[in-house]
């Protein structure tokens, strides 16, 4: 028997191919799954993905998009993509840097993965932004301008060809007007927007030539983060939105001036909100389709995504909907809120390692869970077709009568089973049997009088879409 419960035979072979599996003794039963996150055939990649605690009919499709860090001490973070069962699909770790805003956005047209990379300080980033394609090859590398460091909050595409990023630089400031020194030291928080072709900056945007010093609820202290940009959206109108964590404040600023437009929550702000629609500490500020803004409320005892009406007209804000977990989780820091095709809602809870995601009633339709430690910026659910541009690995272990087999293909999302072959070189492979695919990792049986070993792995319609080396076993 194989994988799956199929007899040895059971795909499609040559008759040359049939003797091969015969002579063999083919595949016998499937070998037993490492425990993630070791796998035999990539022992390099070990960031824990996720344990899935809640999986319901309706759950939208798409894989899951992460960038656990936090990591425990000698752990590796970086990017992930996940299943629905936590499975690992891609990963891609990377030492001593941390990576945040993964995601799939649109670039030249075409679906590309996006993510920031750097250090963090002071509770920004300082690092620079990366493009990939479906084969996970870097296409562009982007930086923010005039000699300023790319922030870990915001790396948002335009259909502009343009891109939204964060920056902070730390200066002096006088803080006399909130119990500080006639010379402090202040963060003052920007976004740029940049022509992605030439790097030009189109829009530099500074906190302190707009955001009153006065308007923070943050506690006074040394390079003060008094505003604490996390996110930069499109309205509707081509206006954007930004959202301001220490000043509670979403702000709408007008993209050729840099005015602002008018101040959604805060001290100041311009808009008579509901009780139950007052958010603080808030990340993620986005205008939706039917002209709703969602953001997630951090809050101060209990987190929240929330959807609000924004009446412009009379300057009135009401709550739409709510969306709690189950555990009333409070994250005191990150978080987002995305709103999938058909209404349900993905939550990323931030500081606190889950992810989740709603139906539009509010029911919870998937619940899971990082590693020990782990903490995720943003989470994503979207769809993805990933092409690695290398061939699958694979390794093969003697273990008493029979051979245990390994193969994977890192960030692959095409194939449905794996063929094993043997032949005394690639141009003379014949078929033993196949297996469905398991996982990130799928194990394999086989005779001792296998000396020989690829791996060919097939999609849904049978098609090949790519064969590892020919091993000696």
């Amino acid at each position: 028997m194989i994988a799956g419960g199929a007899t040895v035979g059971a795909f499609a072979a040559t008759v040359a191919g049939d003797r091969v599996a015969r002579s063999l003794g083919a595949l016998i039963e499937p070998a037993a799954s490492p425990r993630t996150p070791t796998y035999h055939s990539r022992p390099s990649l070990q960031i824990p993905a996720l344990t899935v605690a809640t999986h319901e009919v309706g759950v939208a499709p798409g894989l899951i998009f992460l960038a656990p860090y936090n990591a425990p001490k000698n752990a590796q973070a970086g990017a992930l993509i996940a299943d629905n069962q936590g499975q690992l699909i891609w990963e891609q770790p990377l030492a001593n840097l941390v990576t945040t805003d993964f995601r799939v956005q649109t670039y030249k047209g075409r679906q590309a993965l996006t993510w920031w990379q750097g250090l963090v300080e002071y509770g920004h980033g300082v690092g620079h932004y990366v493009i990939a394609d479906a084969s996970y090859v870097p296409l562009a590398t982007v930086n923010a301008g005039n000699g300023l460091a790319g922030d870990l909050h915001e790396f948002l595409l335009t259909d502009r060809g343009t891109a939204l990023l964060t920056s902070y630089v730390i200066t002096h400031r006088d803080l006399r007007a909130v119990g500080g020194s006639a010379s402090g030291t202040i963060q003052d928080a920007m976004f740029q927007e940049i022509d992605l072709a030439t790097g030009k900056v189109l829009l530099e945007w500074h906190s302190l030539d707009h955001i009153p010093i006065t308007d923070s609820y943050y506690p006074l202290s040394v390079d003060w983060d008094y505003v604490h940009l996390n996110s930069i959206a499109v309205d509707s109108d081509q206006n954007l939105l930004i959202s301001a964590r220490n000043t509670h404040t979403i702000y709408k600023i007008d993209r050729a001036t840099g005015a602002i437009i008018w101040k959604l929550g805060g001290k100041h702000g311009d808009f008579s909100i509901a009780s139950d629609a007052i958010f603080a500490w808030q990340h993620d500020a986005r205008r939706q389709a039917n002209g709703t803004l969602t953001l997630f409320d951090n809050g101060d005892r209990v987190s929240r995504a929330v959807v609000i009406d924004i009446d412009e007209t009379h300057r009135r804000v009401t709550l739409q909907r709510a969306y709690t977990h189950p555990s009333k989780l409070y994250a005191d820091s990150q978080g987002n809120v995305q709103v999938l095709p058909g209404g349900n809602v993905l939550v990323g809870w931030g500081a606190q390692p889950y992810i989740s995601e709603f139906d539009s009633s509010g029911e919870l339709l998937f619940d899971a869970r990082l590693g020990t430690n782990y903490i995720s910026y943003r989470a994503y659910r979207q769809p993805w077709t990933g092409r690695p541009a290398g061939a699958p690995t694979i390794v093969a272990e003697r273990a008493g009568s029979h051979t245990d087999a390994y193969v994977s293909w890192n960030g692959d999302t095409r194939v449905a089973r794996w063929v094993a072959l043997t032949g005394t070189s690639p141009a003379t492979l014949s078929p033993l049997g196949s297996v469905p695919r398991t996982g990130f990792e799928t194990g394999m049986r086989l005779s001792r009088r296998v000396v020989k070993l690829a791996v060919r792995g097939v999609d849904a319609s049978g098609a090949t879409v790519g064969t590892s080396e020919l091993i000696a076993v």
